[in-house]
């Protein structure tokens, strides 16, 4: 696993950039070649993106964008890190425990940031790119969008709480739907669940969103940030100890033998064959 304490990102390595622009932090997922693959690297610098952005004065909103034709295809599968390991299984799921509660606490920094956070998506976000998108508090998407949470078809738990806050958006028999079956869904059906709050053409995707941005940006900001607070107060008011739970479960599922199995049918394009062990 990376150095999880290192504030710094190296010339080279960003898996994300920050600009600031008249009062908007413009952060820009910058890996197209890998469709904004996600690691715990691309977990570790949001974080630092989040200690920068928080106590900035210049900054009065995020907008979270992607480079590409893709906002965040999901997990990295040939990033440095990726496969912890333990002197047993005990120990292999105690380690994924820790590393996804330190990945939920970098996530949680991001969407608790007091400034609001805009996305603008397009193309493929699946897993831990719905997931990041989810994040934030308003979602612009293109008419080409595609969201999905396929994490149960390769024998592992959605496991950055994603589910969760499709069940607070959408309701707990969508959240259950697209979770246990990892079906794709279009940006149509995505605004239709309240899962995104404006879909546009692909071409307007980017001037929308910046739109809706500087339309925050522009307001007062201890009244934006104190309108924000105060709704994740209700709405989030579950969500940390489901979140524990997430851990936990995606910690089993991660030291499995099945997740190799679902990867394995995976990249040989055949049916797995899932044994719950």
């Amino acid at each position: 696993m990376i150095n999880t304490t290192d504030p710094t990102i190296e010339p080279g390595e960003e898996r994300m950039r920050l600009d600031v622009e008249d009062g908007v932090g413009v952060v820009t997922l910058c890996r197209p070649e890998k469709l904004n693959g996600w690691s715990w690297e691309a977990s570790r610098q949001l974080g630092v993106m989040a200690d920068r952005i928080r106590f900035d004065p210049e900054i009065r909103v995020v907008l979270l964008r992607a480079e590409g034709r893709a906002f965040c295809a999901g997990i990295d599968v040939t990033a440095p890190g990726g496969n912890i390991s333990g002197r047993s299984g005990s120990e292999r799921t105690r380690n994924y425990y820790e590393g996804l509660r330190w990945v939920h606490e970098r996530f949680r920094a991001f969407a608790r940031l007091p400034q609001p956070v805009v996305a603008s998506v397009q193309g493929y976000a699946l897993g831990f790119g719905f997931e990041l998108a989810l994040l934030a508090d308003i979602r612009v998407a293109a008419d080409d969008a595609v969201f999905a949470l396929p994490e149960a078809q390769l024998g592992v738990a959605v496991d950055a709480g994603g589910d969760m806050r499709i069940a607070r958006e959408a309701g707990a028999g969508w959240a259950k739907y697209l979770a246990l079956t990892g079906r794709r869904i279009d940006a149509a059906t995505a605004e239709r669940l309240n899962l995104v709050q404006l879909v546009v053409p692909r071409d307007d995707l980017d001037k929308t969103a910046r739109e809706i941005a500087a339309q925050i940006a522009a307001n007062a900001p201890l009244a934006v940030q104190g309108i924000k607070r105060s709704i994740d107060t209700y709405a989030d008011a579950a969500l940390d100890n489901a979140l524990a739970q997430t851990a936990m479960t995606a910690a089993v599922t991660l030291a499995s033998e099945d997740i190799t199995e679902g990867y394995g049918a995976k990249a040989a394009k055949r049916t797995p064959n899932f044994e719950g062990k």
